[in-house]
């Protein structure tokens, strides 16, 4: 898998997490401490979360950080 796969299925994975626990882009953005742009980029794949970030947004959906990499 090229890098560019990887963070569109991680975009995709987090765009499902998300929905899934019910939230707006703008209500996990805030959970997270992360602006609305950088979250709506995240999910399609025009930015790169890096670790600090999906820590942040695993700890905002209330799941272990592994779990956003299921995919």
């Amino acid at each position: 898998m090229d890098e560019d796969v990887f963070y569109q299925k991680l975009g995709a994975r987090i765009k499902f997490l998300r929905e899934k626990a019910g939230m707006t882009q703008e209500k996990l953005a805030e959970k997270s401490g992360i602006s609305l742009d950088y979250m709506g980029k995240i999910e399609v794949n025009i930015n790169k979360p890096g670790l600090k970030t999906i820590i942040k947004l695993a700890n905002a959906l209330k799941i272990e950080p592994y779990k956003i990499f299921k995919f």
